[in-house]
């Protein structure tokens, strides 16, 4: 049997690998936010508007770093990430003022980008028989939900021993250290004939003039806005919000006795939960209409931000949404980008994928900068939970015309 036609294979191993080190990374900011914060005397916005940085450079390095991988090879595109990726966080661990840490944060977004989706899911892609792909793009979208379990709590216990900049370096050498993994990383240029001989100038061109792309590209926005926001604010929201943890209840007996680790912890319940939502996201791509999929996985995103910002924030409901949320949080990735790769084809499928990230992480940019905003000037994040219950309920309705059944044909 070739290779590309089993589910597991060495690609998608070392791709599990790189995504769930590098999430595990980006998924701990918000657990900086008032450690910093508070050694500097910064705004919640300062720090907030480091992150919305680091996710518009992520945004833009996305189709870039793709590109860079269709023409160069996907293994020095990781290279590159990732040592764009440990340069920004060891030059942000000696940032001492907001212009510092958020200059440093477009090389941190850079390097998100060159050792994320669009580089490791179209290799991944190319790597998978038609059968198995959306699958193997769920099980490494679930890696990077892995990671977000691993990171905030190890940045929590990392932060109990050691400060914030001694922690940046660890992080920086764990970056590092996925290099050694790419030798096993070999993928086959899973292209049909027609692909190879259409140049990226003709296939973005039919893209671009394509509707159902068009509304790929705006739903992907109100993915990025809540991912973004949740984030960035969650553990500060959950540790100034919520309500105390009870003495002698349940969490308090597992070792949650702060809504501080509370905060931290709700980070991990939405990548745990997560795990399960993205794979069964892959395996419901295999078998129904992955746009009715998406509309409602962003359909049931709003009802759960409305019904939480609606209902009293206790230590309960904070679990009760982070689980919920995660199990719809990632599940978006292998949906997205196996509707891409279904009406666009394989060759150049990352760089369609980076474009179309690119909103995403515009929206991404707008929840982490407008919840900064919005609290230095209310005290709260309520205006930002609800916009994103507003473009979450967008993001449902525009899937729903996408003609996803009709693949357009890369030979002319």
């Amino acid at each position: 049997m070739p290779q590309h036609a089993r589910l597991l294979n060495p690609i998608l191993i070392v791709g599990c690998i790189i995504i769930a080190v590098s999430f595990a990374v980006r998924a701990s900011f918000g657990v900086f936010q008032i450690p910093i914060a508070t050694e500097f005397g910064w705004l919640r916005s300062d720090f907030s508007m480091a992150i919305a940085i680091q996710n518009l450079a992520w945004g833009i390095g996305q189709p870039i770093f793709a590109a860079i991988a269709e023409k160069v090879g996907d293994r020095r595109a990781i290279v590159l990430g990732a040592l764009t990726y440990a340069a920004g966080m060891v030059l942000s661990a000696w940032s001492v003022t907001p212009f510092e840490h958020q200059m440093y944060a477009w090389l941190v977004g850079f390097g998100i980008a060159g050792t994320g989706f669009g580089v490791v899911l179209a290799v991944v892609g190319r790597a998978s028989s038609d059968h198995n792909r959306s699958m193997s793009l769920a099980v490494v979208t679930a890696a990077g939900s892995f990671g977000q379990v691993l990171g905030a709590p190890t940045a929590e216990w990392l932060l109990s021993f050691m400060p914030w900049q001694q922690v940046f370096i660890v992080f920086a050498v764990a970056i590092l250290a996925l290099v050694l993994t790419l030798p096993f990383m070999r993928a086959p240029q899973a292209a049909t004939k027609a692909e190879i001989e259409e140049n990226m100038g003709q296939i973005l061109g039919k893209a671009f003039r394509d509707p159902s792309y068009t509304l790929i590209f705006l739903g992907f926005f109100s993915c990025g806005y809540q991912l973004g926001f949740i984030t960035a604010h969650f553990p500060a929201f959950v540790t100034e919000m919520c309500g105390p943890i009870q003495p002698g209840g349940i969490l308090h007996s597992i070792g949650i006795t702060t809504t501080s680790a509370l905060g931290a912890v709700s980070i991990s319940l939405i990548g745990l939960a997560n795990i399960g939502g993205t794979l069964l996201a892959g395996w419901a791509g295999m078998h129904f209409p992955k746009k009715y999929l998406l509309a409602s996985i962003y359909a049931a995103r709003t009802l759960t931000a409305a019904a939480f910002i609606i209902l009293p924030i206790t230590p309960i409901t904070v679990v009760v949404f982070s689980l919920v949320m995660g199990s719809l949080w990632l599940a978006t990735v292998p949906l997205t980008s196996g509707l891409v790769a279904h009406l666009y084809g394989l060759r150049y499928m990352g760089t369609l994928y980076g474009i179309i990230f690119f909103s995403h992480q515009v929206g991404s940019f707008l929840g982490v900068w407008l919840g900064g905003r919005m609290y230095d000037q209310y005290g709260d994040y309520t205006f930002v939970w609800w916009v994103g219950v507003a473009i979450g309920a967008f993001s449902a309705i525009v899937h729903l015309p996408i003609r996803e059944n009709r693949p357009l044909s890369v030979a002319a």
